[in-house]
């Protein structure tokens, strides 16, 4: 079987696609803030890549948290990819509808490669890409034979509130926020649940955009990422762990990691977490900047 790289052209997937999917599912993991008012799984009903499921982030999830689409138990995630027709020696290729191509197709990635899954792509560009060159999309929803799924969790790649917490007094780890600037110096109110405004203390900001060419609306070359963490002062040889909102758009950050040759552990409860349990030191509520 051809082998991906981690990012695909919209044209690669297509012509492949002409050809034997058996060992392929293709996914779309379209996921919208609620300030949105888009229905990520009802656009899917409606417009989709031919053959491709919904991998749902919230149904993949794990449903004992108060906090949105926290990491599933491996028993569930074995158990949602085996519905999609997956198996351990399947590609997995992945893409969401978003504006820019990329803002939730990155946590499904991670999810599967936090279970240790091998060959798993991105569409470079997303939804948007593939409609824009002209290939097929449909409504129609496929079906696949369940498969057989065994996950091998890779704890290192998730971090917890107590992680984070005892961060600030040994540094462990850098801190990377993949927030807009204005929700991370608290201009911005955050969307959804009215959390509390701020970040992390201790954390910088690279907007999750930030990984995309402006130009191309592809993801970054590697020397552009690489510049691009540095700009802020994150060494690219030292932990780093990203956070977000709610451990969605931090695996943008850890995308752009990992195309860099470096591994992004996720903070999964993010800002939706820390800015409900931390105490008022431990986060920085104002558009004051740490110096």
């Amino acid at each position: 079987m051809k082998k991906f790289n981690t990012l695909i052209s919209a044209k690669l997937l297509h012509d492949f696609m002409s050809g034997n999917l058996k060992n392929v599912r293709v996914l779309d993991a379209s996921w919208h803030l609620p300030n949105l008012k888009r229905d990520a799984k009802k656009e899917y009903g409606e417009k989709h890549i031919t053959k491709a499921s919904f991998f749902d982030i919230d149904e993949c999830s794990d449903k004992t948290s108060q906090f949105d689409h926290t990491f599933p138990r491996q028993s569930h995630f074995e158990d949602y990819v085996g519905h999609l027709g997956i198996n351990n020696n399947t590609h997995v290729v992945i893409y969401d509808n978003s504006e820019d191509g990329f803002f939730s197709a990155p946590r499904a990635w991670w999810t599967f490669k936090t279970f240790g899954h091998q060959s798993i792509s991105l569409l470079n560009g997303g939804f948007p890409k593939w409609c824009l060159a002209g290939y097929p999309t449909t409504s129609d929803v496929p079906s696949f034979v369940k498969e057989k799924y065994s996950a091998s969790l890779n704890k290192s790649m998730v971090k917890s509130f107590e992680d984070l917490v005892r961060n600030i007094e040994k540094k462990e780890f850098q801190v990377v926020d993949a927030r807009s600037a204005a929700r991370f110096y608290a201009t911005d109110a955050e969307p959804g649940k009215g959390n509390p405004r701020g970040h992390i203390v201790g954390s910088v900001n690279i907007p999750y955009k930030s990984i995309i060419d402006p130009d191309t609306k592809d993801v970054k070359n590697p020397d552009d990422l690489k510049a691009m963490f540095a700009e802020v002062k994150i060494d690219l040889e030292k932990p780093i762990v990203a956070t977000c909102g709610s451990g969605v758009t931090a695996c943008c950050l850890a995308l752009a990691g990992h195309l860099c040759g470096k591994d992004i552990s996720v903070y999964d409860g993010s800002w939706s977490e820390w800015s409900v349990r931390s105490q008022p030191h431990q986060r920085v509520s104002s558009t004051d900047r740490e110096e």
